[in-house]
Parts: structure tokens; C-alpha cells; sequence
């Protein structure tokens, strides 16, 4: 497990790297001016070249780069050219935000979709095997934005069961666990889950209905074992695949969600990329997407040692 688990990391160094580098470039390429944001119309050509050299914009690219890597392993991201603070405080507030929202729709669409293709895989070619298939489809093809819309209008503008924006009470953004803030994490985090329900839920009923198929299972029962422990058998097999697509989309939805974070003005990683990219933000554009990148990189190395713990055939393919 320990060779493994070296192994894994030492691969996962390069894929940092590149992932640096492409971020690093793909902003630098966006057009525009990010200096726009901060600089009047009027501004003056010695003022242009000031605030140029202030911020390294008048570096070569390789120079700017390595400059720039060198800052980040030291922790520092620089400065919001917007708000003139850290970037660090700024994407760390965000991170926190947009991961509790993650998990918790990652969880919502794990359970929902883990139930689904189960039952489908379990009953396949019937009723309900084709009633979850269409459940499933429905989460993976209805716009988000578009559901996030509706629920706002359903339980807060007729029921007026739940807040329609804000991370918190008085859009406050403080994180507890009493009802005034979970009350604004249930919106957000139903429309985010369908997305991951009806992939996991596909993704199950495949494996499952795969696994059914195989001698072993067959043997199981032969033996003598009752329902529930070939179920278990069953689950068991199913699991390594199941969380490493769970992983997935939990780093999917922390990237992804600058829509929903925007229709609901939740403070996390994507309403902070949408006001970087409107605001040409190009300190804090660069450091929310390295951020988000690297998480989604550790992510995949987390979900490849957790499959190998629960499969031990993962280490030794």
C-alpha cells in the first residue's frame, strides 16, 4: 500500500505542473486589458506602465510565470485587482463555501442515485428498472440554472418555505449549524445534486446489473447465502467504481457551479470566478482556478487510494 501510494503521488507532480501552466496561460490569453478594472479612461501613459510593473504585467510570460510559482509555494496569490486584498482570503472564504455546498450535493445525489440504479439493476427490464432510467436521464438533461429557477420561484416566492439568495442570514456568509444558515444550503444544494444522481444512478445500474451476471454471485447463492449477504457481496464489488465517480463529481460541481452559485448568490469559488471574469480580475481569476484545479487533482489522488483500500486489485492492476 505504502509503494502504491508513492507511486500515485509521484504521478500526481507533473499533472500539478501542467495543470500550474495551463492556468497560468489560458488567462493570460483571454483578451482584454485586466488592468481596466482599476485604472480610469483618462489614464495616463506613465500611470499605465506604473500600475504594469506594479502587478509584473511587464515581465516576459515565462518570467511572470516563474515569478508567479513561486509566490503560490509560498503561499501568496497576490493581490485582487478589484478589491485590493489578499487573494488567499479571498478563495479560501470561497472554497469553504462551495464545498460545503458540494458535499452536500454530492451526498444528496450519491444516496438518491446510489438507491436508483440499485433497484434498477436489481429489476432491470421492468417497470421500475425504466422508471428510474427515466428519473436518472431527467437529472443529467434538465438545465440546473433552469431548476434552480424554478425551485426559487416554488418554495421561496409562492411557499415562502425558503430564502431565494444568500450564503446566510443578512447575507452574512457565517457558517454554523443551526436552521438560520442550513435554511440557505437546501436550495442550492437539491439543484446541484441532480446532476451527480443521475450519473451515479447509471453508473450503478450498469455495475450492478453487470456484477448479477457473473458466477460468483451465482455461487454465493448456491452455497446457501441469504439475499442479504449476496447483496453485500454485491455492494462491495460495485463500491470502488461508485466512489471514484462520486470523486468526480464532487470536483465537478466544485468547478462547475458557477451558474448555480450565481442564480442563488452563493459566495463560493463560482460567484467569485463570475465576478473575476466580469471585473477582469487577473490575480484573483488565476488563483481561484489554481486552487480548483489543484483540489480537483488531490481529489482524484484521494479517490485512487480509497478504491485501493477497498479493492485491493486496484494495487496490483
Amino acid at each position: 500500500m505504502i509503494l502504491y501510494t508513492l507511486k500515485r503521488f509521484a504521478l500526481t507532480i507533473p499533472v500539478a505542473i501542467g495543470v500550474s501552466v495551463v492556468c497560468f496561460l489560458l488567462v493570460h490569453i483571454a483578451p482584454g486589458d485586466p488592468l481596466t478594472a482599476v485604472l480610469p479612461t483618462d489614464a495616463s501613459a506613465e500611470l499605465q506602465a506604473q500600475m504594469r510593473s506594479l502587478y509584473g504585467f511587464d515581465k516576459p510570460l515565462p518570467v511572470q510565470y516563474g515569478l508567479w510559482i513561486w509566490r503560490v509555494l509560498h503561499g501568496d496569490l497576490g493581490q485582487s485587482i478589484a478589491t485590493g486584498r489578499p487573494v488567499v482570503s479571498e478563495v479560501f472564504n470561497a472554497v469553504i463555501n462551495s464545498i460545503i455546498v458540494a458535499a452536500a450535493a454530492t451526498s444528496i445525489g450519491f444516496l438518491a442515485g446510489g438507491i436508483l440504479g440499485i433497484v434498477a439493476g436489481y429489476y432491470q427490464n421492468t417497470w421500475i428498472d425504466r422508471l428510474a432510467s427515466i428519473i436518472s436521464s431527467l437529472g443529467v438533461s434538465v438545465p440546473h440554472y433552469w431548476l434552480g429557477i424554478v425551485l426559487v420561484i416554488i418554495f421561496s416566492v409562492q411557499l415562502g418555505w425558503l430564502p431565494a439568495t444568500g450564503g446566510g442570514p443578512g447575507g452574512s456568509g457565517n457558517r454554523s449549524l443551526d436552521w438560520a444558515y442550513l435554511q440557505f444550503l437546501v436550495l442550492p444544494a437539491i439543484t446541484m445534486s441532480v446532476i451527480p444522481m443521475g450519473i451515479i444512478a447509471r453508473s450503478v445500474r450498469a455495475l450492478v446489473g453487470e456484477i448479477l451476471t457473473q458466477d460468483f454471485v451465482q455461487a454465493l447463492a448456491a452455497k446457501g447465502l441469504t439475499d442479504r449477504k449476496v447483496f453485500q457481496h454485491v455492494l462491495k464489488n460495485a463500491a470502488p467504481t461508485a466512489f471514484a465517480v462520486m470523486g468526480l463529481q464532487l470536483g465537478y460541481l466544485l468547478g462547475g457551479s458557477i451558474l448555480i452559485e450565481t442564480v442563488f448568490s452563493w459566495p463560493g469559488t463560482g460567484f467569485l470566478l463570475n465576478a473575476a471574469i466580469f471585473q477582469r480580475d487577473l490575480p484573483l481569476l488565476q488563483g481561484t482556478i489554481l486552487v480548483l484545479a489543484m483540489f480537483f487533482v488531490i481529489l482524484n489522488l484521494l479517490v485512487d487510494l480509497l478504491q485501493s483500500l477497498i479493492d485491493p486489485r486496484v494495487q496490483r492492476s
